[in-house]
């Protein structure tokens, strides 16, 4: 047995999270608000009930405003022994808040941003951004190489954050140019999944290709490995982030847009390769 990890927030993520884990030995106590199966786990009936359970504690919610929701229900019952572990995509103000927060507590806390879905946190290809201090990163190594085969270590409590938002600007404009190349290719009378065979052979072809291309030929976006509203979420932060910093924008603003039309099509909640309905969608 490694030891007891509680994870709080048991969605797409948190469940590839508690899978993992459990599989590797770790005993896993987890709570969800909407969450009635335990799978690998423990289930519990409040977060308050797995900080009592668990030195170490994950996070995987949708939010920071959740994650400060969840740390305001659980305040008086941490202690110095917790290690609190967020992987939630959030705000890097109110993340730099919670740390100090919890340090008051005497508690420690990591950013442990995932770079990849759900899938590839199942297949240990995602990527893990640390954020905090080098000490409490190092006692946490065992469950970190345990996730992921590869960790970096970006700085302090928030750069985990600001670093995933840069990562997320990056990976959610490549899907988009994927949507808005195949939507031309089938504007132009070209087969969508035709296209993307000799595309992968060419220099286009990107790791994006390989995860969105079909699922955006095929009409596919279920089950997701990321919800599109979760990205739409990323971009409204990424460009919080970037007006603050004075960071020229202009493409992550027109995919807010894109997003935005996707959501009104009734995609929240499917793959955010449906992005590309966004582009087909007359009008």
């Amino acid at each position: 047995m490694q030891g007891q990890v509680g994870i709080i927030g048991i969605g797409l993520l948190g469940k590839a999270l508690s899978d993992c884990l459990a599989c590797a030995g770790f005993e896993i106590y987890g709570y969800d608000i909407a969450q009635t199966e335990s799978g690998a786990f423990h289930l519990f009936p409040s977060a308050s009930a797995v900080f009592e359970q668990c030195d170490t504690v994950l996070l995987s919610l949708p939010n920071s405003n959740i994650a400060t929701s969840v740390i305001d229900d659980v305040i008086d019952v941490i202690a110095a022994r917790h290690c609190i572990l967020d992987t939630t995509t959030g705000d890097p103000e109110q993340i730099e808040a919670l740390g100090v927060r919890l340090a008051k507590k005497g508690a420690s806390y990591l950013e442990a941003n995932v770079a990849g879905s759900s899938v590839q946190m199942r297949e240990r290809k995602a990527v893990l951004l640390l954020g905090g201090e080098a000490d409490v990163v190092a006692a946490q190594e065992p469950l970190f190489s345990t996730l992921a085969k590869k960790r970096f270590h970006v700085g302090g409590v928030g750069a985990g954050s600001r670093f995933k938002l840069v990562h997320n600007l990056i990976l959610g404009l490549n899907r988009a140019a994927l949507a808005e190349g195949l939507n031309l290719a089938e504007a132009l009378g070209f087969e969508a999944k035709r296209a993307l065979e000799i595309l992968k052979q060419t220099p286009a072809t990107s790791g994006v290709m390989e995860t969105k291309g079909l699922k955006m030929a095929a009409r596919n976006y279920e089950p997701p490995q990321a919800r599109l509203a979760q990205h739409h979420k990323d971009v409204r932060l990424i460009l919080e982030l970037a007006a603050k910093w004075e960071a020229k924008t202009p493409l992550s603003a027109a995919h807010r847009e894109l997003l935005a039309r996707a959501e009104e099509l009734g995609f929240a909640s499917a793959d955010n390769a449906a992005i590309i309905e966004a582009y087909r969608a007359k009008g």
